[in-house]
């Protein structure tokens, strides 16, 4: 039976052999772009804040991604998981090599931790597309060899878990009281 590491290398292995093409690559770097740092995450929360309709949406999504960057900044340095490349020569990295470590996925978290506040909130296609946006980020991770899928798991749980909690906050915090 093989280890989840085993798991992990062999989906990696299989995503670069399988479906890395080069015409793609600069596709995925851009896409991957839009997680650094969270910029893309930080600027749409800053948006729906400046818009009366969303602005509810927007201190969600803000509250869920500062809690989702806290909790997976302690489990990268609590766990301490070294990057597929640092471990398995075969893994070919197709961005400049990250130096924090791989678990869980900062990206897919930040990602995750706003788009889907977005589909609890948002109307319609409003809340799909940043999930849509999410898993494309999530996957560029595995697809540019800087993450283990069980990383961006752990990335997507972490989100899932503060979403949830922020929702919830909001909603029994601005709820209208009953007498």
């Amino acid at each position: 039976m093989a280890t989840l590491q085993q798991l992990d290398m062999n989906i990696l292995l299989w995503i670069q052999e399988h479906l890395r093409v080069d015409a793609l690559t600069p596709f995925w770097r851009a896409v991957t772009f839009l997680g650094n740092g969270g910029w893309f995450w930080i600027v749409l929360c800053v948006l729906l804040i400046c818009f009366g309709k969303t602005r509810k949406t927007g201190v969600t999504a803000a509250l869920s991604l500062l809690s989702g960057f806290l909790i997976t900044n302690l489990l990268k340095n609590a766990v301490a998981r070294p990057r597929p490349f640092d471990t398995y020569t075969q893994i070919i990295p197709l961005i400049t090599r990250p130096k924090d470590y791989s678990f869980p996925s900062g990206h897919t978290c930040a990602s995750f931790a706003v788009a889907l506040v977005c589909l609890r909130m948002l109307p319609g296609k409003w809340g799909i597309l940043p999930v849509v946006l999410a898993g494309m980020i999530a996957f560029s991770r595995l697809y540019l060899g800087v993450h283990y899928p069980g990383d961006v798991l752990a990335g997507f749980l972490v989100a899932l878990l503060t979403s949830t909690v922020a929702c919830r906050l909001m909603r029994r915090t601005f709820s209208p009281q009953k007498s």
